[in-house]
């Protein structure tokens, strides 16, 4: 298997994974944010399962995948949404007395919310993962640089 099969398998799983978290998220809270009860809606369970979840999702995809997670981890809340919002308008899954499905551009709103919050999920977790925020770290960028050498950076440069 080659680097890039490696790679898209790594993708693959990641996604699997954030979604796995966002489904189970979902469920231990006993909430389906696509729905509409009301004002009661907003609870803490509602605030939970549109940001919390998400995030956490954001970071087990990026900590998963690595370099490049932050990218990948708007899908699984994407398709979590989509899947259950699905269920729920075919009747796969029953809309409870006295709840509403979203329209579909409120529905649209709630899942921008979502990926959100998995976004900055994926960012956290490409900093757990790498330990800094970018490409490399400035002391692996420069290790090869010694004493003569025109590389290393400005300030190193005029010591």
């Amino acid at each position: 298997m080659n680097r890039q099969q490696r790679r898209i398998l790594t993708g693959i799983v990641a996604i699997i994974a954030g979604m796995a978290v966002c489904f189970i998220g979902d469920q231990l809270l006993g909430v389906y944010v696509e729905l509409w009860l009301g004002i009661s809606t907003f609870d803490t369970n509602w605030i939970l399962a549109m940001f919390l979840v998400p995030f956490i999702s954001g970071i087990v995809v990026s900590g998963l995948y690595g370099l490049g997670g932050k990218w990948l981890c708007y899908l699984p809340p994407i398709f979590v949404r989509a899947i259950t919002y699905f269920s729920l308008a075919t009747g796969v899954i029953e809309v409870p007395e006295g709840a509403e499905l979203l329209t579909f551009p409120l529905w649209v709103l709630i899942v921008i919310l979502a990926f959100e919050a998995a976004a900055f999920g994926g960012v956290a977790g490409e900093i757990l993962v790498k330990k800094t925020y970018g490409r490399h770290p400035e002391r692996i960028l420069y290790q090869g640089d010694k004493e003569g050498s025109t590389g290393g950076t400005e300030t190193e440069q005029r010591k």
